[in-house]
């Protein structure tokens, strides 16, 4: 099937554009967003996903306030025109690629929206994510990551905030292929009809994309049972050109530097990252839990360089089961109907943290870089054994 974007010189494959390659169930084409107070005491987070071979586009908006948190989720068929951003009451513009991104809620109750993304830094991409069981391939994915900040308006039950610049996040861009179904399930590594995986359900993935005032950080991280890494990246992300003037280069590292050069806001979104020679970390779970209680990364430049070392002590946890991620009914790319939605509240610290599906979490932290202080998201999602940070058990706390 054609489209008019099949005019443009961007195919990948003898296929048009809205055949996606490879086939399967498990594809996906997938926007997340967040944003955050300094202190904590505000979080939201959007993500939107089309599944193209299941026929189904979801989205979800969910916010952390006042110790609850509250969701909007909506799931309905997938539209032929991929430009059409939106299901039910949520939506994604994309105003300016790369650049300039908004997210719309138009419901009431409990959670409406209007929210502008406008990036502080380049898109990063991350090496390739791979990860094969046998000869079944498992994730086989393309991500990005950029930070920004965030204007507009937020409703939560009739209550209006505006929402200004001081309020940063992130954004992550993927695709390819990854379990859509619950990664909590025993045979979730399997495809459907498919002999089930000859290991153990294990995952384990920290990330971290931090705002500082010139810069960005990102840790992104996911390990085999006994540690070995199977995705390992880390990077420090230059803010824009302007960025410039709001705070003096990084502990060790001259910014300027890597500016040098850059003269047009065109070439800006090309600011390539300091790639790290090896990012490592440190944590304390909150006992009882998979939680971190507080972490630390530390960030090994290549040359000689010195070590970076970011301490980050979490503020606030979200779930993302407030996203549908691991959800048990309303987890990403299942069939809800033509047009669903649904709300969705709890209080966090009410959760069974050994719930399977609430494993999944962001913290957002203080981030702690020598003299400087930044503030961004921890997220964790640790099922099974991890013996670098002595986990057991499928689901069991730590001790």
């Amino acid at each position: 099937m054609l489209h008019r974007f099949d005019d443009y010189p961007l195919h990948q494959s003898s296929r048009p554009l809205l055949h996606p390659v490879p086939v399967g169930p498990d594809v996906f084409d997938r926007y997340f967003f967040n944003g955050y107070s300094e202190d904590g005491s505000l979080y939201f987070a959007f993500t939107m996903g089309i599944y193209p071979n299941r026929g189904i586009i979801d989205a979800a908006l969910s916010v952390v306030i006042d110790g609850e948190q509250i969701s909007t989720l909506a799931s309905g068929r997938a539209p032929l025109d991929r430009t059409r951003t939106r299901v039910g009451p949520l939506a994604l513009d994309i105003i300016e690629p790369m650049r300039v991104l908004r997210i719309r809620c138009t419901d009431t109750e409990p959670l409406a929206a209007e929210l502008t993304f406008t990036a502080r830094t380049a898109a990063v991409e991350e090496p390739p994510v791979r990860l094969d069981d046998g000869t079944a391939t498992v994730v086989d994915a393309t991500r990005l990551t950029q930070w920004g900040s965030w204007s507009g308006q937020l409703t939560i039950d009739g209550h209006r905030f505006t929402i200004e610049p001081a309020i940063r996040g992130s954004r992550e861009r993927s695709w390819g292929i990854a379990p859509l179904d619950s990664p909590h399930a025993p045979d979730a590594t399997s495809p459907r009809g498919a002999a089930p995986s000859s290991h153990a359900p294990q995952w384990f993935r920290l990330a971290a994309p931090l705002n500082f005032e010139d810069c960005a950080v990102l840790v992104d991280l996911h390990e085999h049972a006994d540690g070995r890494r199977w995705h390992s990246y880390g990077a420090i992300v230059p803010c824009l050109l302007d960025g410039l003037d709001t705070g003096g280069p990084a502990d060790g590292l001259d910014i300027d530097v890597v500016r040098a050069g850059i003269e047009d806001a065109e070439d800006s979104l090309l600011v390539p990252p300091i790639v790290m020679r090896a990012a490592e970390y440190v944590l304390d779970w909150e006992p009882g839990t998979r939680r971190a209680a507080m972490a630390s990364l530390i960030l090994e430049p290549y040359g000689s360089a010195d070590t970076h070392i970011i301490r980050l002590e979490p503020l606030t946890t979200f779930h993302l089961a407030g996203l549908g991620f691991g959800h048990p009914t309303w987890g990403h790319g299942r069939w809800q109907g033509e047009q669903e939605r649904t709300v969705l509240r709890w209080r966090p610290d009410e959760l069974d943290p050994a719930d399977p599906a609430f494993l999944a979490v962001h913290h957002v932290v203080i981030a702690r870089w020598g003299t400087r202080r930044g503030v961004g998201v921890l997220e964790q999602l640790a099922i099974g054994n991890h013996d670098p940070t002595g986990l057991s058990g499928l689901y069991d706390g730590a001790q």
